[in-house]
């Protein structure tokens, strides 16, 4: 008998003969690539990125000031019939830590007296005011504040006071050392900087004067003096409003830390810790 496994299978109607091969099929379509937008399409798209980039670099980074007057002279450039230098503010280092004695900062007006003479950079219109607002956002526009700058010259818990036999500020008891500081007059024992007068509130400035003192700072805040020392309406010249001329450091908007404008004076900004 036959072994059946050997036998040979007859094609159906159906079914191709065998040994012949499956029909060939036909290959399939590459898909079809998805068109490019055109550019113009596109253009929103970016615009709306980079807008929201810049926003968060505000919010969280840094963003520019313009310096408007002499009163951090030679540090910074500034004053009003000149153009006044642009210095990048970050606001990371104090996210994670606290002001220094050396930093150069920038803050907002904590008290009425520091922002008497403050008006407003923003248009009477509405529309242009709005305008001006949304594009302060972005970084673009300044924001409507009374943003000051100077330098950290004392923090919470230090007594401050001036002078010393040679004109020096003193920090704790101890002469600090600034070689950043610019004196246009001779120290003058006896003459206060700070001069309580009739008819006038706060006082007024004695500009050859160098006195004040001593002021203990409170805890959270900071006291801060211009590098033209006779030109700058700082602490000093603040010190009989509520808070004795100090600044809290939550109206710190950040530490200035580069000059990017113009393109002479590019370069950081000096942090020099006066009381070491």
């Amino acid at each position: 008998m036959a072994d059946e496994s050997e036998s040979v299978k007859v094609s159906g109607p159906n079914e191709e003969p065998a040994g012949e091969s499956e029909p060939k099929r036909k290959p399939k379509r590459a898909k079809k690539e998805g068109k490019q937008r055109p550019f113009w399409q596109e253009l929103p798209i970016l615009i709306g990125i980079a807008a929201i980039i810049a926003a968060l670099v505000v919010t969280f980074i840094g963003r520019p000031y313009v310096i408007p007057s002499e009163s951090m002279e030679p540090t910074l450039h500034g004053c009003p019939t000149c153009t006044g230098d642009r210095i990048y503010v970050e606001k990371l280092s104090y996210d994670i830590g606290d002001p220094q004695p050396g930093d150069v900062v920038v803050f907002v007006g904590p008290t009425s007296s520091w922002n008497a003479s403050y008006r407003s950079n923003r248009s009477k219109n509405a529309v242009t005011r709005g305008i001006q607002n949304f594009f302060s956002f972005f970084g673009l526009v300044p924001p409507d504040e009374n943003d000051l700058v100077k330098r950290v010259i004392a923090v919470g818990g230090q007594t401050v006071q001036c002078c010393d036999p040679q004109g020096r500020v003193i920090v704790d008891g101890k002469p600090i050392d600034e070689p950043y500081a610019n004196y246009q007059f001779p120290y003058q024992p006896g003459q206060s900087f700070m001069v309580q007068t009739p008819g006038i509130q706060g006082g007024a400035i004695n500009r050859a004067g160098r006195e004040f003192g001593p002021i203990k700072v409170p805890e959270g805040n900071v006291w801060v003096m211009g590098d033209n020392r006779n030109n700058s309406a700082d602490s000093r010249a603040h010190v009989f409003d509520e808070l004795q001329g100090t600044v809290p450091v939550k109206d710190i908007r950040g530490k200035a830390v580069f000059k990017i404008w113009p393109p002479s004076r590019i370069g950081p900004v000096s942090a020099h810790n006066p009381q070491h």
